[in-house]
């Protein structure tokens, strides 16, 4: 009876062959819960889905990346003993993609919990420069492209208390060129550039999912020579997880550098 059951146990249920197909699993769910996050974004930009979709297809994605890694982990430890090498390093390579997966979303999490909810950021709250030419392209944007007063800017000023109006030692004609210059370097798309009235007007675009934001430029006379403000301003979100920010100092110093 023990040796009909002992067949019996080898034919249906070999010895380890569950724990053996957890690596493998484990790897091939890693790599396309990768796949599902890349196009979260990817789709998104080409327009095959809403931006909420995509957020939705990224959430999904970083649970299986980590369900992934656990079932890597799993594996490796065990068949940690009887397991070959390239075995093991497929644990690893499972293990390290879908943290990797998971940890994309996460730390937007964790940064969107660090940073105000605004989407709005410019040099000068008081005066923000103001959107003309661009705001045909804005007409269904969710996002207003009026400024939303001292609520915004005590957030903008507690986040962000570096970002402030920078003073060029040059004529206003000079730092126009400069500013243009800049603007164009960083990849923007320059709607328009009115030299006579010291304003650029420009759409960012971002590379994983394809937000659009908008920029504007003011550039103005001053006693040191010329003053130079920008705004960027989030077409859709509450928050911009400090987007704006972070492209308003970009450009304020590479035009300093000039």
């Amino acid at each position: 009876m023990n040796t009909h059951q002992d067949t019996m146990k080898h034919t249906f249920m070999p010895e380890g062959a569950f724990t053996s197909y957890l690596v493998p699993a484990g790897l091939a769910l890693a790599v396309l819960a990768g796949i599902a996050e890349a196009f979260a974004g990817f789709g998104t930009r080409w327009a095959w889905w809403h931006f909420t979709t995509g957020f939705a297809i990224l959430r999904w994605a970083a649970i299986t990346g980590l369900v992934a890694s656990i079932l890597s982990l799993a594996g490796g430890i065990a068949l940690r003993h009887a397991a070959k090498r390239a075995v093991l390093l497929m644990a690893a390579a499972g293990i390290l993609i879908g943290l990797a997966v998971a940890g994309i979303p996460w730390s937007w999490m964790r940064t969107a919990q660090q940073v105000p909810r605004i989407h709005d950021i410019t040099t000068d709250p008081a005066d923000p420069p103001r959107f003309a030419a661009i705001l045909p392209l804005r007409k269904d944007a969710a996002n207003s492209a009026e400024y939303g007063g001292p609520a915004v800017a005590a957030q903008q000023w507690t986040a962000y208390p570096d970002i402030a109006p920078v003073i060029l030692p040059v004529p206003q004609s000079t730092a126009f060129e400069r500013a243009l210059r800049a603007a164009t370097d960083m990849g923007w798309q320059i709607v328009d550039a009115n030299a006579g009235e010291g304003r650029i007007e420009a759409t960012a675009t971002t590379f994983w999912f394809g937000f659009k934001d908008d920029v504007v430029v003011r550039i103005l006379p001053a006693p040191e020579g010329s003053r130079v403000d920008v705004r960027s301003l989030s077409r859709v979100g509450v928050s911009d997880v400090g987007t704006n920010a972070k492209r308003v100092r970009d450009f304020l110093h590479k035009l300093e550098r000039g």
